[in-house]
């Protein structure tokens, strides 16, 4: 069977990778318009309903307007913006931590944001088995390739000038529209203080949570969250806890250019404090990478059909 596919602001930077993904593989049409029928309202509402699935690479505003244009109860959507992702009716599209047949039973999809997969990888399924309290004031602390800035980051930093700067940190509000996902979908009650920031490199994600364990009620140990997180991701192809690492620094590259994430958990010798890091590309599992995934689940496939995991 093959899927009519059209992905709705395929000239961006996530929706190219998507159609990059997609590209050569048989199970997929794409529905493609040429620039002037993109700025075309009904060429594009008529490509939206001719889909069998619709995914939205479009700014908030734009991906709820494209929702409102599906005039049939047979057009799927997964939405990569931040529109839907803690929308009532809309299933969040993290197969490994809400269930893959939860994911694809779904016909609204949100694709989870890049920060927020890395942090919710590492303290949803800590919260849900109740071995991090609920309320527990936690912080997050993230370092990701300028790509996850879109275009004009991309032009910011390769521009004829040179990269304005190494290293910058945002969010400074401490009202960054990933904090209600991140909040919402690991069960907290108090947000977490989410610190981002972004670095002079194409693409690569860091996401850290530092815990002070022996201040927690009940003390959780370092090996029970390790033990937690081995049995969630147990079998994925694309989530992987990592044991044995024993060097001593971390690359934000470690896993650029692919679309699965790395899961780590570093302790002190006492085990009262603890980091728990996730490695991830914020284009790849972080974004395009998790949209395919989510195609391929609602379309019957493989979830690793077309994701480059090496």
């Amino acid at each position: 069977m093959t899927h009519n596919i059209f992905i709705d602001g395929a000239a961006g930077t996530t929706g190219l990778e998507i159609r990059e993904r997609l590209s050569g593989r048989d199970e997929f049409s794409l529905i493609l318009l040429d620039d002037a029928q993109r700025k075309d309202a009904d060429a594009r509402a008529q490509a939206i309903n001719d889909a069998d699935v619709v995914i939205l690479c479009l700014p908030d505003d734009a991906a709820r307007e494209a929702v409102s244009l599906i005039a049939n109860d047979r057009t799927k959507v997964i939405d990569a913006s931040t529109a839907h992702r803690v929308a009532p009716g809309w299933t969040y599209g993290f197969p490994e931590l809400i269930g893959h047949d939860r994911v694809a039973a779904a016909t609204r999809i949100s694709n989870p944001g890049c920060y927020p997969t890395g942090f919710l990888a590492l303290i949803g399924p800590l919260v849900r088995a109740a071995i991090l309290p609920a309320d527990w004031p936690l912080s997050v602390n993230a370092v990701s390739g300028y790509s996850g800035g879109g275009k004009s980051m991309i032009a910011e930093f390769e521009g004829e000038g040179g990269a304005p700067t190494a290293w910058r940190t945002y969010g400074l509000s401490l009202a960054h529209k990933h904090v209600p996902e991140m909040t919402m979908h690991a069960g907290l009650s108090v947000a977490p203080i989410f610190a981002p920031s972004v670095t002079g490199l194409l693409r690569g994600m860091i996401v850290e949570v530092p815990l002070q364990l022996g201040a927690m009620p009940g003390k959780p140990s370092p090996e029970a969250i390790r033990e937690c997180l081995a049995a969630t991701y147990a079998g994925s192809p694309i989530v992987q806890v990592i044991d044995g690492y024993d060097a001593s620094t971390l690359a934000i590259e470690r896993r650029a250019g692919t679309d699965g994430m790395d899961l780590f958990i570093f302790a002190n010798a006492d085990g009262s404090q603890a980091r728990l890091v996730a490695a991830l590309d914020n284009l790849g599992k972080g974004a395009s990478g998790a949209a395919v995934q989510n195609l391929n689940l609602i379309c019957g496939l493989d979830e690793k059909a077309g994701l480059n995991l090496a």
